[in-house]
């Protein structure tokens, strides 16, 4: 049987054979044997989108056989968004792997203790420990370029469409990152500095995915922040939105997550 600790050095034996490249593609990664067999996702969307964002990612989930079920976020503040994400998570019938981009991080921290959540995918991703000051732990890294670009006004903050297009989305195709900026979520001044009360990964199977070019969050960060959770990681040389530019490495890495084979 293999574990947890031992796929994870399994990973970075393989990782170590892609270190010239940076990348360890999902499709390389090999079935987690002691992984419970999910019948669920639930796909979190985070700041600067909505759930319109995870559109081709679905149906690869489907495909194999799961129920996927995105939430909508307020982004209001923190507690709003987890009471989202836990009314969606109360709909679901067994096993359920709960998926974050980006900010949606610390939302499926905070949430993912709901005893039907069997694993947590986090797309690069924050990953706040319980309590935690994220905004001084990002502060230890270079600070990423979008944040030059972020707008606000009367209580809400957003990115500029420069910023958007160059910065958040920079490897999708023009129109379509104007698409979706065009949809992108406006949150509320104080949801970044919320600290949560717990850190589900510490408790639960995690996975992560790095993107090597994003401009968001810094990569570095993720990479920390996937080493900490000891997740099993993938890096893609993707923009911030690997969900969008690279939707089947980020299906096949949820479908591994979930203990089942890589999507078709």
């Amino acid at each position: 049987m293999l574990n947890r600790r031992s796929f994870t050095g399994l990973l970075s034996a393989i990782a170590a054979t892609s270190v010239m490249s940076g990348t360890v593609h999902a499709q390389d990664v090999p079935v987690a044997k002691d992984v419970p067999v999910a019948k669920n996702v639930v796909l979190v969307h985070g700041l600067y989108a909505d759930g319109s964002s995870w559109i081709d990612v679905i149906p690869y989930l489907q495909r194999a056989g799961l129920q996927v079920t995105v939430v909508q976020n307020p982004l209001t503040s923190l507690a709003d968004d987890v009471a989202a994400t836990r009314r969606v998570l109360a709909l679901q019938d067994g096993p359920t792997v709960l998926v974050g981009h980006s900010f949606a991080g610390t939302i499926i921290s905070e949430a993912g203790n709901d005893p039907k959540v069997s694993a947590l995918v986090y797309v690069a991703a924050r990953a706040p420990d319980a309590g935690e000051d994220f905004g001084a732990l990002a502060a230890k890294y270079p600070k990423p370029p979008a944040s030059a670009g972020v707008i606000k006004k009367d209580g809400f903050f957003w990115l500029s469409e420069e910023a958007f297009l160059r910065d958040f989305a920079g490897d999708v195709e023009p129109s379509r990152a104007r698409a979706l900026n065009a949809v992108q979520g406006r949150g509320a001044d104080s949801l970044p500095a919320t600290k949560t009360t717990t850190a589900a990964w510490r408790v639960k199977p995690t996975w992560y995915q790095v993107s090597t070019a994003d401009r968001t969050i810094n990569p570095d960060l993720e990479r920390f922040l996937a080493k900490r959770m000891n997740a099993t990681t993938i890096e893609l040389d993707s923009s911030h939105v690997s969900l969008v530019s690279h939707p089947k490495e980020i299906a096949d890495l949820i479908l591994r997550a979930a203990g089942r084979k890589q999507s078709q």
